[in-house]
């Protein structure tokens, strides 16, 4: 019955796709026709949470998409509006199975964020803890699984047709994607990647770091209650300057307790945007939101290792051989080519980042972006694929990089005996 019921569903929402299309097709046959990019924007934000989220792919992938594409999806933000708190409170009360205030003496009705798969509420337990409140938005699965196997149905179709395309690969894009926002759909994940690196810092004696505990008795799959942190992102220097006396030592800790769960950890954070890293009131740092994690192999890791060494003291060579031991590839490729080509990369990423220029974090995100696709764009000119694990472990290293330009522009990374992972 239940798979009877989802295909009505899944056939209903790729009419809802449809009929969000066709309006936008009238709309441009009468006349109202803003460019290109501007009206895909509209019309993915139109259509919900997967494409929101493709947009968002779109904006962090300059070399698979045309600039004023990428540069257009940047104002597709995953800020969605949040839902009537009588949903909210029919979802939490059915995944309780009883009554909500025999668990939570109050729940705040204003969210405290909402986005395009989930949306969290500040809450107190009946027992006094501060908790906040993940809450699934109600549909949201079944609309993503349909949305995204009607898209790689179509971007499959668009690659038989134009096979000119497929060096994009487009199917290979919304398959990544799709693997992505299943598991953020699933809390019980999340919940035990929270206990699985509490472990891990408390295996290795770490107090200087922290996760939110989680509240197992009234967290499901679709709502997970979790301790509320009080604190400030990590780039917001002022504040964090009135929790910590030293940033640039706030910063080491994050930075060694990554690095540390690389190796001593099952998976690592893959998400270290500012958001996700907060400086707490006590000065400890707090990693939130595990739904994005990464594994890496102990033979890839330690050709990602050497990857780094190589980086630290400006070997190309080093790091073309680490490429191409990290990449998949059907043919020879050449070290020194590789190498050229990643030393003429360097050289932009310099000129991109001065240091004596003030840092402004709007850029960060978008510095990220650009450097990593093109490591990856120059790896795959040479016949190179990466894994996904690989583009993830990179986009945290930058995230690292561009944290030490804004809490401390005086370190050196590669000569500072306190990052205890590289040295």
């Amino acid at each position: 019955m239940g798979a009877v019921t989802n295909g009505i569903k899944g056939a209903f929402r790729v009419g809802q796709t449809l009929s969000v299309l066709g309006r936008t097709g009238l709309n441009w046959v009468r006349g109202d026709r803003p460019p290109t990019p501007k009206l895909l924007r509209q019309t993915f934000e139109n259509l919900g949470a997967t494409y929101i989220k493709l947009g968002q792919f779109i904006a962090s992938s300059p070399t698979f998409f045309p600039k004023e594409y990428v540069e257009e999806f940047q104002y597709c933000l995953d800020k969605t509006p949040s839902l009537p708190f009588g949903v909210i409170k029919r979802i939490i009360r059915e995944e309780l199975g009883r009554p909500i205030d025999q668990v939570y003496s109050e729940i705040d009705p204003v969210a405290l964020a909402s986005a395009s798969i989930a949306q969290v509420h500040a809450a107190k337990l009946v027992t006094g803890e501060d908790v906040v409140i993940k809450v699934q938005k109600p549909g949201v699965e079944n609309i993503l699984l349909t949305d995204l196997n009607f898209l790689y149905l179509s971007a499959r179709i668009l690659e038989t047709l134009a096979p000119k395309l497929s060096w994009t690969s487009l199917s290979g894009i919304v398959e990544e994607i799709q693997q992505t926002m299943m598991e953020e759909c699933d809390f019980i994940k999340e919940a035990n990647n929270l206990k699985v690196f509490r472990e891990f810092l408390l295996n290795t004696h770490n107090d200087d770091a922290t996760v939110p505990r989680v509240y197992e008795q009234c967290s499901t799959r679709r709502i997970l209650t979790m301790e509320r942190f009080y604190g400030v992102p990590l780039t917001d220097l002022e504040s964090i300057r009135g929790f910590s006396k030293d940033p640039e030592r706030t910063l080491i800790t994050a930075m060694n307790t990554w690095f540390a769960s690389l190796t001593q950890c099952e998976f690592f954070h893959a998400d270290v945007h500012a958001g996700n890293l907060m400086v707490l009131k006590d000065g400890r740092v707090g990693f939130i939101d595990f739904g994005i994690v990464g594994r890496i192999r102990p033979d890839t890791w330690q050709a990602v290792s050497d990857f780094i060494s190589a980086i630290m003291v400006g070997n190309f060579d080093g790091m073309a051989d680490a490429m191409i031991r990290i990449g998949v590839t059907r043919c020879t490729v050449r070290v020194d080519e590789l190498s050229a080509d990643l030393q003429r990369l360097y050289r932009q990423m310099d000129r991109m980042v001065p240091d004596d220029v003030p840092y402004e974090m709007g850029q960060a995100e978008d510095d990220v972006n650009n450097i990593l696709m093109d490591m990856v764009k120059v790896g795959e000119s040479h016949g190179l694929h990466f894994p996904r694990e690989f583009a993830l472990l990179l986009k945290q290293f930058l995230y690292f990089d561009r944290y030490v330009h804004i809490l401390a522009p005086e370190m050196d990374v590669f000569m500072d005996e306190r990052l205890t992972m590289l040295h």
